[in-house]
């Protein structure tokens, strides 16, 4: 048996700026830290941020006064914002740099007199923030038919953004149905696409080709994970999404030679190796690789409060 290890997987820096700062400002400010919403879509991550004292909540009402709270990954609207000043709760922005940089575009094409069209799927965190973000008109679309019902006419100025988690191929149909429907529209580069995102479906397209079976790791609510998964299957391959070892079932791998694994950006590794290690079991012996793919040296930076805290300490 050989076991392929897709690459890049797991968390991206997006992920690893969140979770951080829910544990150092454990480590600065003490236990509880609240946090609105999951963290990030892994119940792990947010079983293991808990066990170390982070509470996590839907609502701001459920934060006690004063206490330390944690916007997540996915991005709040300004009501939340305006929530939290309103009650005076120290707020540690966890928000991924790249879904705040959406947040400008959408508000910058909004001030230039464009009606926004808000590419992603309904109900997500970070659609809703999105959504709540942008003073103006917004329409949120899916699919091509969904820009087919836009009640706007031809000649309407507009602009559309992305769901950080959909890639430049997921997006790239609904793009084209815009273009091809609106005169006068503006949208962001494909370089302004969440990179970890598109490197994570190039890879697993890439590991689909190697393997007789494919594993994703990942949460049933994360939208990347799920994505990964029809990706990995789009070639006729048997693709299951696992949130952990645990759900393995080796009837999977009847006649299979060559199993392939990846994970959702929010997914840790210490996951994936729980998983190597089980099929290694099954397997003594088995020939375990890694793809040759783009290595992420993406760093991004904390909260000021955070890192200006951590300096005071070290002096």
């Amino acid at each position: 048996m050989r076991i392929i290890l897709a690459q890049p997987r797991g968390f991206c820096a997006g992920v690893v700026r969140a979770v951080d700062i829910v544990e150092r400002a454990l480590e600065r400010f003490g236990a509880p830290v609240y946090v609105r919403h999951e963290i990030v879509h892994n119940r792990h991550v947010v079983e293991s941020l808990e066990r170390k004292g982070a509470r996590f909540v839907e609502e701001l009402d459920e934060v006690p006064a004063g206490a330390v709270t944690v916007f997540s990954a996915h991005g709040v609207a300004r009501v939340v914002e305006r929530e939290a000043e309103r009650r005076s709760l120290p707020v540690l922005d966890a928000t991924c740099p790249l879904v705040s940089k959406v947040h400008a575009e959408g508000r910058r094409y909004v001030a230039q007199g464009r009606t926004l069209i808000l590419i992603g799927h309904a109900g997500h965190p970070e659609v809703v923030g999105t959504l709540g973000q942008v003073d103006g008109e917004v329409h949120l679309v899916a699919t091509v038919e969904d820009v087919g019902r836009l009640e706007l006419s031809a000649d309407r100025p507009v602009a559309y953004v992305t769901q950080t988690t959909l890639s430049v191929d997921d997006t790239r149909a609904v793009i084209d149905a815009l273009r091809g429907r609106f005169h006068d529209i503006q949208g962001p580069d494909t370089r302004d696409i969440c990179y970890a995102t598109q490197n994570r479906q190039v890879a697993v397209r890439e590991l689909a080709r190697r393997a007789d079976v494919v594993l994703v790791v990942g949460a049933a609510n994360s939208s990347n994970s799920n994505r990964l998964r029809e990706i990995g299957a789009e070639d006729g391959k048997p693709c299951h999404l696992i949130p952990d070892a645990g759900a393995l079932r080796r009837e999977w791998f009847e006649g299979a030679a060559a199993i392939g694994i990846t994970a959702g950006a929010s997914a840790p590794e210490s996951l994936v190796q729980a998983v190597v290690t089980q099929l290694a079991a099954w397997w003594p012996g088995a020939e375990v690789s890694t793809l040759p793919g783009i290595v992420e040296d993406v760093q991004f930076k904390l909260p000021a409060a955070l890192t200006e805290n951590r300096a005071s300490a070290a002096a």
